[in-house]
């Protein structure tokens, strides 16, 4: 991968989850505010804002799910640009108020985010200017758990061992 490609994220959550979400369809392509309404529409949804479970794909498409679906089940176990969780604000209009990269499915890196605003100003909706919660995260070398790194600091919180500075879940 060179420095202007942007990195797909791999599936690194619990195999069970992966099995489970296998089944499941897949995250809804949003291609417009329209798609994000008629989703709203039929998922029930009536609050002034919601929020819900996303992906960008490879293609650098958005992809939404519901808030509890996981995000392996939203990509349909693909790998994808980006994952986490994005507000909606429902007013005259749909806007998309805070986006984060909260997902330990794929544990995508604070870098995703150019990828998942390509993909929200594909759909005529203005992306905030950055992640509103941008974690960090890290593989234990010493025991494997998935840890997200708070306040910079770089210590596993299962097992204690120094985590790495740099990404290391591919």
């Amino acid at each position: 991968m060179d420095a202007t490609t942007p990195r797909l994220y791999h599936y690194v959550g619990p195999a069970e989850i992966a099995r489970r979400a296998a089944g499941c369809p897949g995250g809804r392509l949003i291609t417009s505010q329209a798609d994000v309404q008629r989703w709203l529409a039929e998922t029930g949804q009536t609050e002034d804002e919601v929020i819900a479970t996303f992906v960008v794909d490879a293609e650098t498409r958005l992809l939404i799910a519901d808030r509890r679906s996981e995000h392996v089940a939203c990509a349909g176990g693909r790998p994808v640009r980006g994952a986490g969780e994005m507000t909606f604000a429902i007013l005259d209009k749909v806007e998309v108020a805070a986006v984060s990269n909260q997902s330990t499915g794929y544990c995508p890196e604070p870098e995703s985010w150019p990828s998942v605003a390509e993909a929200i100003a594909r759909t005529g909706m203005e992306p905030p200017a950055r992640y509103a919660l941008a974690l960090h995260y890290r593989r234990c070398p010493a025991c494997g758990q998935i840890n997200v790194v708070k306040e910079n600091v770089f210590i596993c919180g299962v097992c204690e061992a120094e985590l790495p500075r740099a990404w290391n879940l591919a």
